[in-house]
């Protein structure tokens, strides 16, 4: 099987592109110490992402206050400062997984459109992409604030296929999460899985893309 026949590829960002965790977990473990709450081993925090900012500190949150309750007045709080903390943060220790630079550069020589889905925060997409030297790939990019809805919601890839003319059929979702490939599913579009994200600990095979692949760079077998 191949996708040559593809114009539009559509990149989910942390898990697929980027590896965010170690700034993620940073602003985290600061946002608990501000509020005098117990560090979370980085491997939760991992386990915590993947459905937006705002469940991410929620999940937070919940796990370090233990019993206690979390008010909607509390969470306000605590997550705006969570997203300050974020942006101080957000361009040091993130890194683009193996091969993600030089695949890009390829799909980008072959002619390909290529856009990002993610269900980070728009505001923080487009300051990583220069950190990492790679936004002169992407002809545009949405968070989870985009739009109305976010993954595991169709809307986010008919908007992108819709934004850059070209149908459904001719697209298709990367990505290392189920929401990732629900998405997809549910616009009845093509999917290709990568294990080595986050994905709550779950085998991403398990969710039925149409391929699953190990590295980024597998990629260029295909396209």
């Amino acid at each position: 099987m191949d996708y040559k026949d593809k114009e539009l590829i559509i990149f989910d960002f942390d898990g697929t592109l980027i590896n965010s965790i170690p700034d993620l977990a940073t602003a985290i473990n600061n946002m608990l110490t501000h509020f005098n709450l117990p560090d979370i081993e980085i491997r939760l925090i991992a386990s915590f992402v993947g459905n937006g900012a705002s469940t991410l500190v929620k999940r937070a949150l919940n796990l370090a206050m233990q019993e206690k309750e979390l008010t909607d007045d509390f969470f306000a709080e605590a997550f705006a400062f969570y997203l300050s903390a974020y942006k101080e943060v957000s361009c040091q220790k993130t890194f683009t997984y193996a091969g993600v630079s030089e695949t890009l550069n390829y799909l980008d020589e072959k002619g390909y459109k290529m856009v990002i889905c993610t269900n980070k925060p728009f505001d923080y997409i487009e300051s990583i992409l220069d950190f990492l030297s790679i936004k002169q790939y992407f002809k545009l990019w949405i968070g989870e604030d985009s739009i109305p809805e976010k993954k595991p919601h169709a809307a986010p890839l008919l908007y992108l296929a819709n934004a850059m003319n070209t149908t459904i059929e001719k697209s298709i979702m990367v990505g290392d999460s189920k929401n990732d490939i629900l998405a997809a599913q549910n616009a009845g579009m093509n999917s290709i899985g990568v294990t080595y994200g986050y994905n709550y600990n779950e085998n991403i095979a398990d969710y039925k893309p149409d391929i699953v692949l190990d590295h980024f760079s597998d990629l260029q077998k295909l396209f």
